[in-house]
């Protein structure tokens, strides 16, 4: 059975190839000239950042996130609808909380011209995308909460 890739693998996929790409050359670099490219791992960081977020909300879409089975397959199917219900309203309700929070950062560095260590651009460069992919994961709970919410217990 085919299965529908979301944006949300890609854009995991891709940095992941990124990472891959980055640090191999790292080594190689290392390996010829004995230096490395210190500003190569701020990049690495943002990456792995929106590489998780990502992820997480790829894993929001296939109701995929890790849950303690002996407690959710030992209930009824009304109890694993509450379950699945109450863990995406949680879910979202701590990513609103953290996109929020990413927003007031990204702000604040913007206002105080914050500049990164290794290349010396704004911090907000690196920052800007987190608010936006946590609110996706905050949106793909709801939509998932609503969805079972909407489906009658099995």
């Amino acid at each position: 059975m085919k299965r529908r890739v979301t944006a949300e693998e890609v854009l995991a996929v891709l940095c992941m190839a990124a990472l891959v790409l980055i640090t191999l050359l790292n080594v190689v670099t290392r390996y010829l000239t004995e230096q490395s490219f210190a500003w190569t791992e701020e990049i690495s960081i943002v990456l792995m950042v929106v590489m998780t977020l990502a992820g997480a909300a790829a894993a929001m879409v296939r109701d995929a996130h890790i849950r303690i089975e002996a407690l959710y397959d030992s209930g009824t199917p009304a109890r694993r609808r509450r379950l699945r219900m109450l863990s995406a309203a949680v879910t979202a309700l701590v990513f609103v909380v953290l996109t929020l929070l990413f927003l007031r950062m990204v702000a604040d560095e913007m206002q105080w011209h914050e500049t990164s260590m290794g290349l010396g651009v704004p911090r907000w460069w690196f920052t800007a995308f987190a608010p936006l992919l946590t609110a996706a994961v905050a949106l793909r709970a709801a939509v998932l909460g609503w969805r079972v919410w909407r489906d009658p217990p099995r």
